[in-house]
């Protein structure tokens, strides 16, 4: 699969102890066009990372070290790269959890070769959307002292620090941004931020919007993303668009 912009494949990072497993995936994706690394845990995936950027990460969860949540946290702390997380548990409260420390999906093991290709095919076109179409393209939303630039996918905070945000995360800072003091229902928005392809949850979407609330509450002395009881959220500044 090609990435337009660089005319070169996506590139994948597989991150999972179990070697065997690794190769299997790894040869799956190669066979649809990615270009895939591999790595057997935190330490080997943050080497990596330092030597070359990738587009998305499939983590599994159960890992010596560093588990994959902890690696999960991190990623979505320090980088935009998208978070893919497989894992042996597969309850409700698991995937919540896993939304909630970072990733933009969660999938049971053990998974579907097909389906992991489909999700990350998804996600990728969400990367790509996030940044909007071409008459997007230099457009500035400023709130409340924050600025978010689209096309480039920035988010600074008052005092010009870069806030990091996964893909999710920024999809759906962008819908609110787009359609500000107006309240957006959780099918909607969990329509925006997780597509089809991703089984419908009120708590998944609720999880999403609580961590990028939590970010943007560490640089802001009003609460932005409101919650409208039965309804969804409501996104409260004044957004200006230059």
């Amino acid at each position: 699969m090609i990435d337009p912009e660089t005319d070169s494949p996506f590139r994948i990072l597989v991150v999972d102890d179990d070697d065997a497993l690794r190769v299997l995936v790894r040869e799956f994706l190669e066979g649809h066009g990615f270009e895939v690394h591999e790595a057997s845990g935190g330490v080997e995936m943050r080497a990596l990372l330092k030597r070359r950027p990738v587009d998305v990460v499939v983590l599994d969860v159960m890992m010596p070290g560093d588990d994959g949540l902890a690696l999960a946290r991190e990623l979505a702390l320090s980088s935009e790269v998208g978070v893919i997380m497989v894992s042996a548990l597969g309850q409700e409260t698991d995937r919540i959890v896993g939304l909630e420390v970072g990733a933009d999906d969660y999938l049971p093991k053990p998974v579907s070769p097909r389906e992991l290709v489909a999700r990350i095919r998804a996600l990728l076109r969400r990367r790509r959307t996030g940044g909007g179409n071409e008459r997007e393209k230099g457009r500035f939303f400023h709130f409340a002292g924050w600025t978010c630039d689209m096309h480039r996918r920035i988010l600074r905070d008052p005092a010009e620090v870069v806030t990091p945000l996964s893909v999710g995360e920024f999809t759906l800072l962008r819908a609110f941004l787009e359609r500000p003091q107006r309240v957006l229902g959780r099918d909607y928005l969990l329509e925006i931020t997780r597509g089809d392809e991703s089984d419908a949850f009120d708590r998944a979407i609720d999880s999403q919007v609580s961590r990028l609330r939590r970010k943007l509450a560490l640089r802001s002395e009003v609460e932005l993303i409101q919650t409208v009881r039965n309804e969804g959220y409501i996104f409260a500044a004044k957004v200006d668009v230059r």
